[in-house]
């Protein structure tokens, strides 16, 4: 259990719940329902605890009130509820959970009772997620942590691949640079009929076009000075599986007739080559180019661009996906452990929210080398942000200050200041290059109070002096 909102006006119990779950999980607080929402639809929350005069509020005047038609839910239709009520309204918890509540806990909340109910929703969350997907046993289990998605512009493209891969149908993916195209490819295979049969992977940009021919076609000996010997190519490789055909928009003007040929009647021939030889490949392209205005222009044939358009799939940018991000970012740390062989738990929380104001150019890619770097660098259990570039974690925007209103002014106060001390003294640090004296020099403060400051922050100045 990640992400857990807590929407009641008793600040009293918010401070003990937050201490019962710091090691574990990030807690927010929202006293109103119009907060609450704000933050869950710009961020959405695994859990909610919620105080049930609160929480009835959103429902229809007159109607039954029912957990799974909650507005909560259409921004995360994983979200658990549990329903906070006084003791001597014991029967309105037992209620909520027979309308589909994960659970009821009592004012005043006591520590070992939530210790107990968040150990059994957590299960039960991890339970509903793999039979969402498991419902009809489609998905394959160890892909189960790729098709994460809170993003209702994923689901939709989990939706088609789901629809598409049993089928032998052209696919063309589209997006940009980093947003997963390989990784969407090898889902699209692994869930065909041709799961068992070879996957191939031509990086089409990084072939120079005078051997992008004999690369996916292969050739004869003599068809060119230097071919000593036969070479099969990709396609033959790929015999009886799938081909993917990487920044297709690059391929040279031969490369694309001979392409052609192979979607038009399934045959291609080696270079020096008369004999026609069957391609039983699935192809599947992908490119970041816009590959309409690459036919405008002359550059590519327009035949080929619509036998290949026949299936388009468009995974959106990070920056569209934001929800996403504390997903893929434990993926990225799991992955890492088994890696690297530490046991780094979780990213800082200043760090996603670094994360959510950053434009992400460079799309997954970018946030999974970074996480790797930040990794490779951490000594601790959480990945910290100074351990990150510095303009990841700088831009704080009012959007993130407004997502702070369900905290007291106090909390909030301190938040932005940590964030701000995190960003400054790590961009300070970058600059001196862990120099103690010098930064403090350049902050107007003296070298025992900036010791002080980087041991609050946990930032070590010897990361820096590399640098």
């Amino acid at each position: 259990m990640k992400n857990i909102l807590v929407l009641t006006h008793r600040s009293q119990d918010v401070a003990l719940m937050s201490k019962a779950v710091s090691a574990t999980s990030t807690l927010i607080h929202a006293a109103d329902l119009e907060t609450a929402r704000a933050l869950h639809s710009r961020t959405p929350f695994d859990l909610i605890m919620a105080d049930i005069v609160i929480l009835e509020a959103a429902a229809e005047p007159q109607s039954e009130f029912v957990f799974s038609e909650h507005p909560f839910v259409a921004a995360n239709p994983f979200v658990q509820f549990v329903v906070l009520c006084p003791r001597e309204n014991a029967h309105m918890g037992i209620a909520s959970v027979e309308q589909g509540a994960a659970g009821y806990l009592l004012y005043p909340v006591e520590e070992k009772e939530l210790e107990l109910l968040l150990a059994s929703v957590t299960r039960a969350l991890s339970r509903d997620f793999e039979l969402e997907f498991l419902r009809d046993r489609f998905w394959k289990t160890e892909w189960l942590d790729v098709i994460r998605s809170s993003t209702p512009g994923m689901r939709r493209v989990y939706d088609s691949i789901k629809a598409v891969a049993p089928t032998i149908a052209t696919i063309l993916i589209l997006g940009e640079t980093g947003t997963g195209k390989g990784m969407m490819a090898r889902l699209i295979h692994r869930h065909s009929q041709r799961c068992e049969k070879p996957f191939i992977s031509v990086h089409c940009g990084a072939i120079p076009d005078t051997l992008i021919e004999s690369e996916l076609f292969g050739h004869d000996k003599g068809a060119f000075t230097g071919a000593d010997r036969r070479k099969p190519g990709k396609f033959e490789m790929a015999r009886g599986g799938t081909i993917f055909l990487d920044e297709i928009g690059t391929i040279s003007p031969p490369a694309q007739i001979k392409l052609l040929q192979v979607l038009q009647d399934g045959t291609f021939s080696r270079l020096g080559s008369s004999t026609a030889m069957e391609a039983d490949v699935r192809i599947i392209a992908a490119t970041n180019a816009d590959l309409a205005a690459l036919v405008d222009q002359g550059s590519f044939r327009k035949d080929l661009y619509y036998r290949l358009n026949v299936f388009p799939i468009e995974l959106p940018p990070l920056r569209e996906r934001l929800e996403d991000l504390p997903a893929l970012a434990e993926q990225f740390i799991t992955n890492l452990n088994v890696k690297y062989g530490k046991e780094i738990r979780q990213a800082h929380p200043a760090v996603l929210e670094g994360f959510r104001t950053y434009d992400w150019p460079g799309n997954i890619r970018e946030l999974e080398n970074l996480i790797e770097r930040a990794y490779i660098l951490e000594t601790g259990t959480a990945l910290m942000p100074h351990n990150f570039p510095v303009e990841t974690m700088l831009n704080f925007e009012s959007d993130t200050i407004c997502g702070q209103a369900g905290a007291t002014l106090a909390q909030a106060r301190k938040r932005a200041v940590d964030q701000f001390e995190y960003a400054y003294l790590t961009a300070l640090l970058e600059q001196t290059r862990g120099r103690i004296n010098r930064a403090a020099q350049k902050a107007g403060v003296t070298p025992r109070q900036l010791n002080r400051l980087l041991t609050r922050h946990n930032l070590d100045k010897n990361t820096f002096k590399s640098k």
